[in-house]
């Protein structure tokens, strides 16, 4: 009807009963404009919008969805060396990646409330020269709640990327359910998933660019786990959505790939608590997945046996314990 809000305006109580309650959420598979953030954030605008119109009441966007994510870029490192390209192409990478707050960031607020959506993201973030891999979320009311540093960045990602230190692995309670998010590989460290199951997390986003096909089974034993939902967003990008040769190059590769080339294919998911999955697995192009979430108990496994309490006061000695392991692993 005209004049009426695309979604009801959501009522911010959160604990309130949601046993029955049944939540429409929106999984994004879009590529980033490249060296591009206020063009980006025009793109993401556009999604939630859409994503809106379906009725979706939270919409989560893949890793680094503002900023990109640099396939391919060597950053002209060598042991010992660095060209003077790789250090412009560092400086135009550190250039869009944005402040946390910053500008940018109150965009997002106003986007997450002009839609009244919870809205999930990643996101470069520029804390002065260094970079980190961060998922910012904010509420329908137009409010930032809070970020996720990635705790350690996978293989050659830790050249241009800083560590976490796991003081910001935050699990919000709201009306919908408790909303968290970890980014790509740290979904793989048995204690940052363990954290997240003592706060109670019954949406698990679990933004990426991991699209090879074992990552399904990985979301799938998640859900399973933690008796949670699980939504996985990754990009679908095309070598045409980088910058051409050569401004942008691919190293490691014989050729150049051509702009239709497939750079990362996607396979974005929502899977249920028992293991169902309820939308995608999409590796056919840029997409919004839908899907209804119905309320559930669990009755099962106690996952989070230690107790939060417990869990908080060992968990900071137990991070330092997964950083040094997981410090030897250079696979991609």
């Amino acid at each position: 009807m005209a004049g009426e809000s695309v979604i009801p305006e959501v009522e911010m109580n959160a604990g309130a009963d949601q046993a029955a309650a049944t939540v429409r959420v929106t999984v994004v598979q879009a590529a980033s404009v490249f060296y591009d953030t206020p063009a980006t954030l025009d793109k993401a605008e556009k999604l939630i919008a859409e994503a809106a119109g379906y009725g979706s009441q939270l919409v989560l966007f893949p890793e680094v969805f503002i900023g990109g994510y640099p396939h391919g870029c060597t950053f002209g490192l060598v042991v010992g060396n660095r060209t003077a390209k790789g250090k412009e192409d560092f400086r135009k990478y550190h250039a869009s990646a944005i402040d946390v707050p910053g500008p940018e960031v109150s965009r997002l607020a106003a986007l997450a409330g002009k839609y009244k959506v919870f809205l999930v993201i990643g996101v470069v973030e520029r804390a002065g020269y260094a970079l980190y891999n961060t998922a910012l979320t904010f509420d329908p009311l137009g409010k930032y709640l809070g970020k996720h540093r990635k705790l350690m960045p996978t293989a050659l990602e830790r050249v241009f990327l800083g560590c976490g230190d796991g003081s910001t692995i935050p699990v919000y309670d709201t009306p919908i359910g408790k909303i968290g998010a970890l980014i790509c590989w740290e979904n793989r460290m048995p204690l940052m998933r363990t954290a997240m199951y003592a706060k109670g997390i019954e949406i698990y986003c679990a933004p990426t660019v991991d699209c090879m096909t074992t990552w399904q089974a990985s979301m799938t034993h998640i859900a399973l786990e933690g008796g949670c939902f699980v939504l996985s967003a990754i990009p679908f990008t095309r070598r045409k959505d980088y910058p051409p040769p050569p401004e942008y190059t691919f190293g490691g590769l014989e050729e150049e790939p051509s702009p239709e080339s497939v750079v990362c294919s996607g396979g974005s998911v929502i899977i249920s608590p028992s293991g169902t999955v309820l939308a995608g697995p999409n590796f056919e192009g840029e997409a919004l997945l839908t899907a209804d979430l119905v309320g559930h108990t669990e009755f099962s496994l106690e996952i989070a046996w230690y107790g939060s309490q417990t869990l908080e006061r060992s968990f900071e000695p137990s991070l330092i314990s997964m950083w040094w392991a997981t410090t030897h692993d250079l696979r991609c």
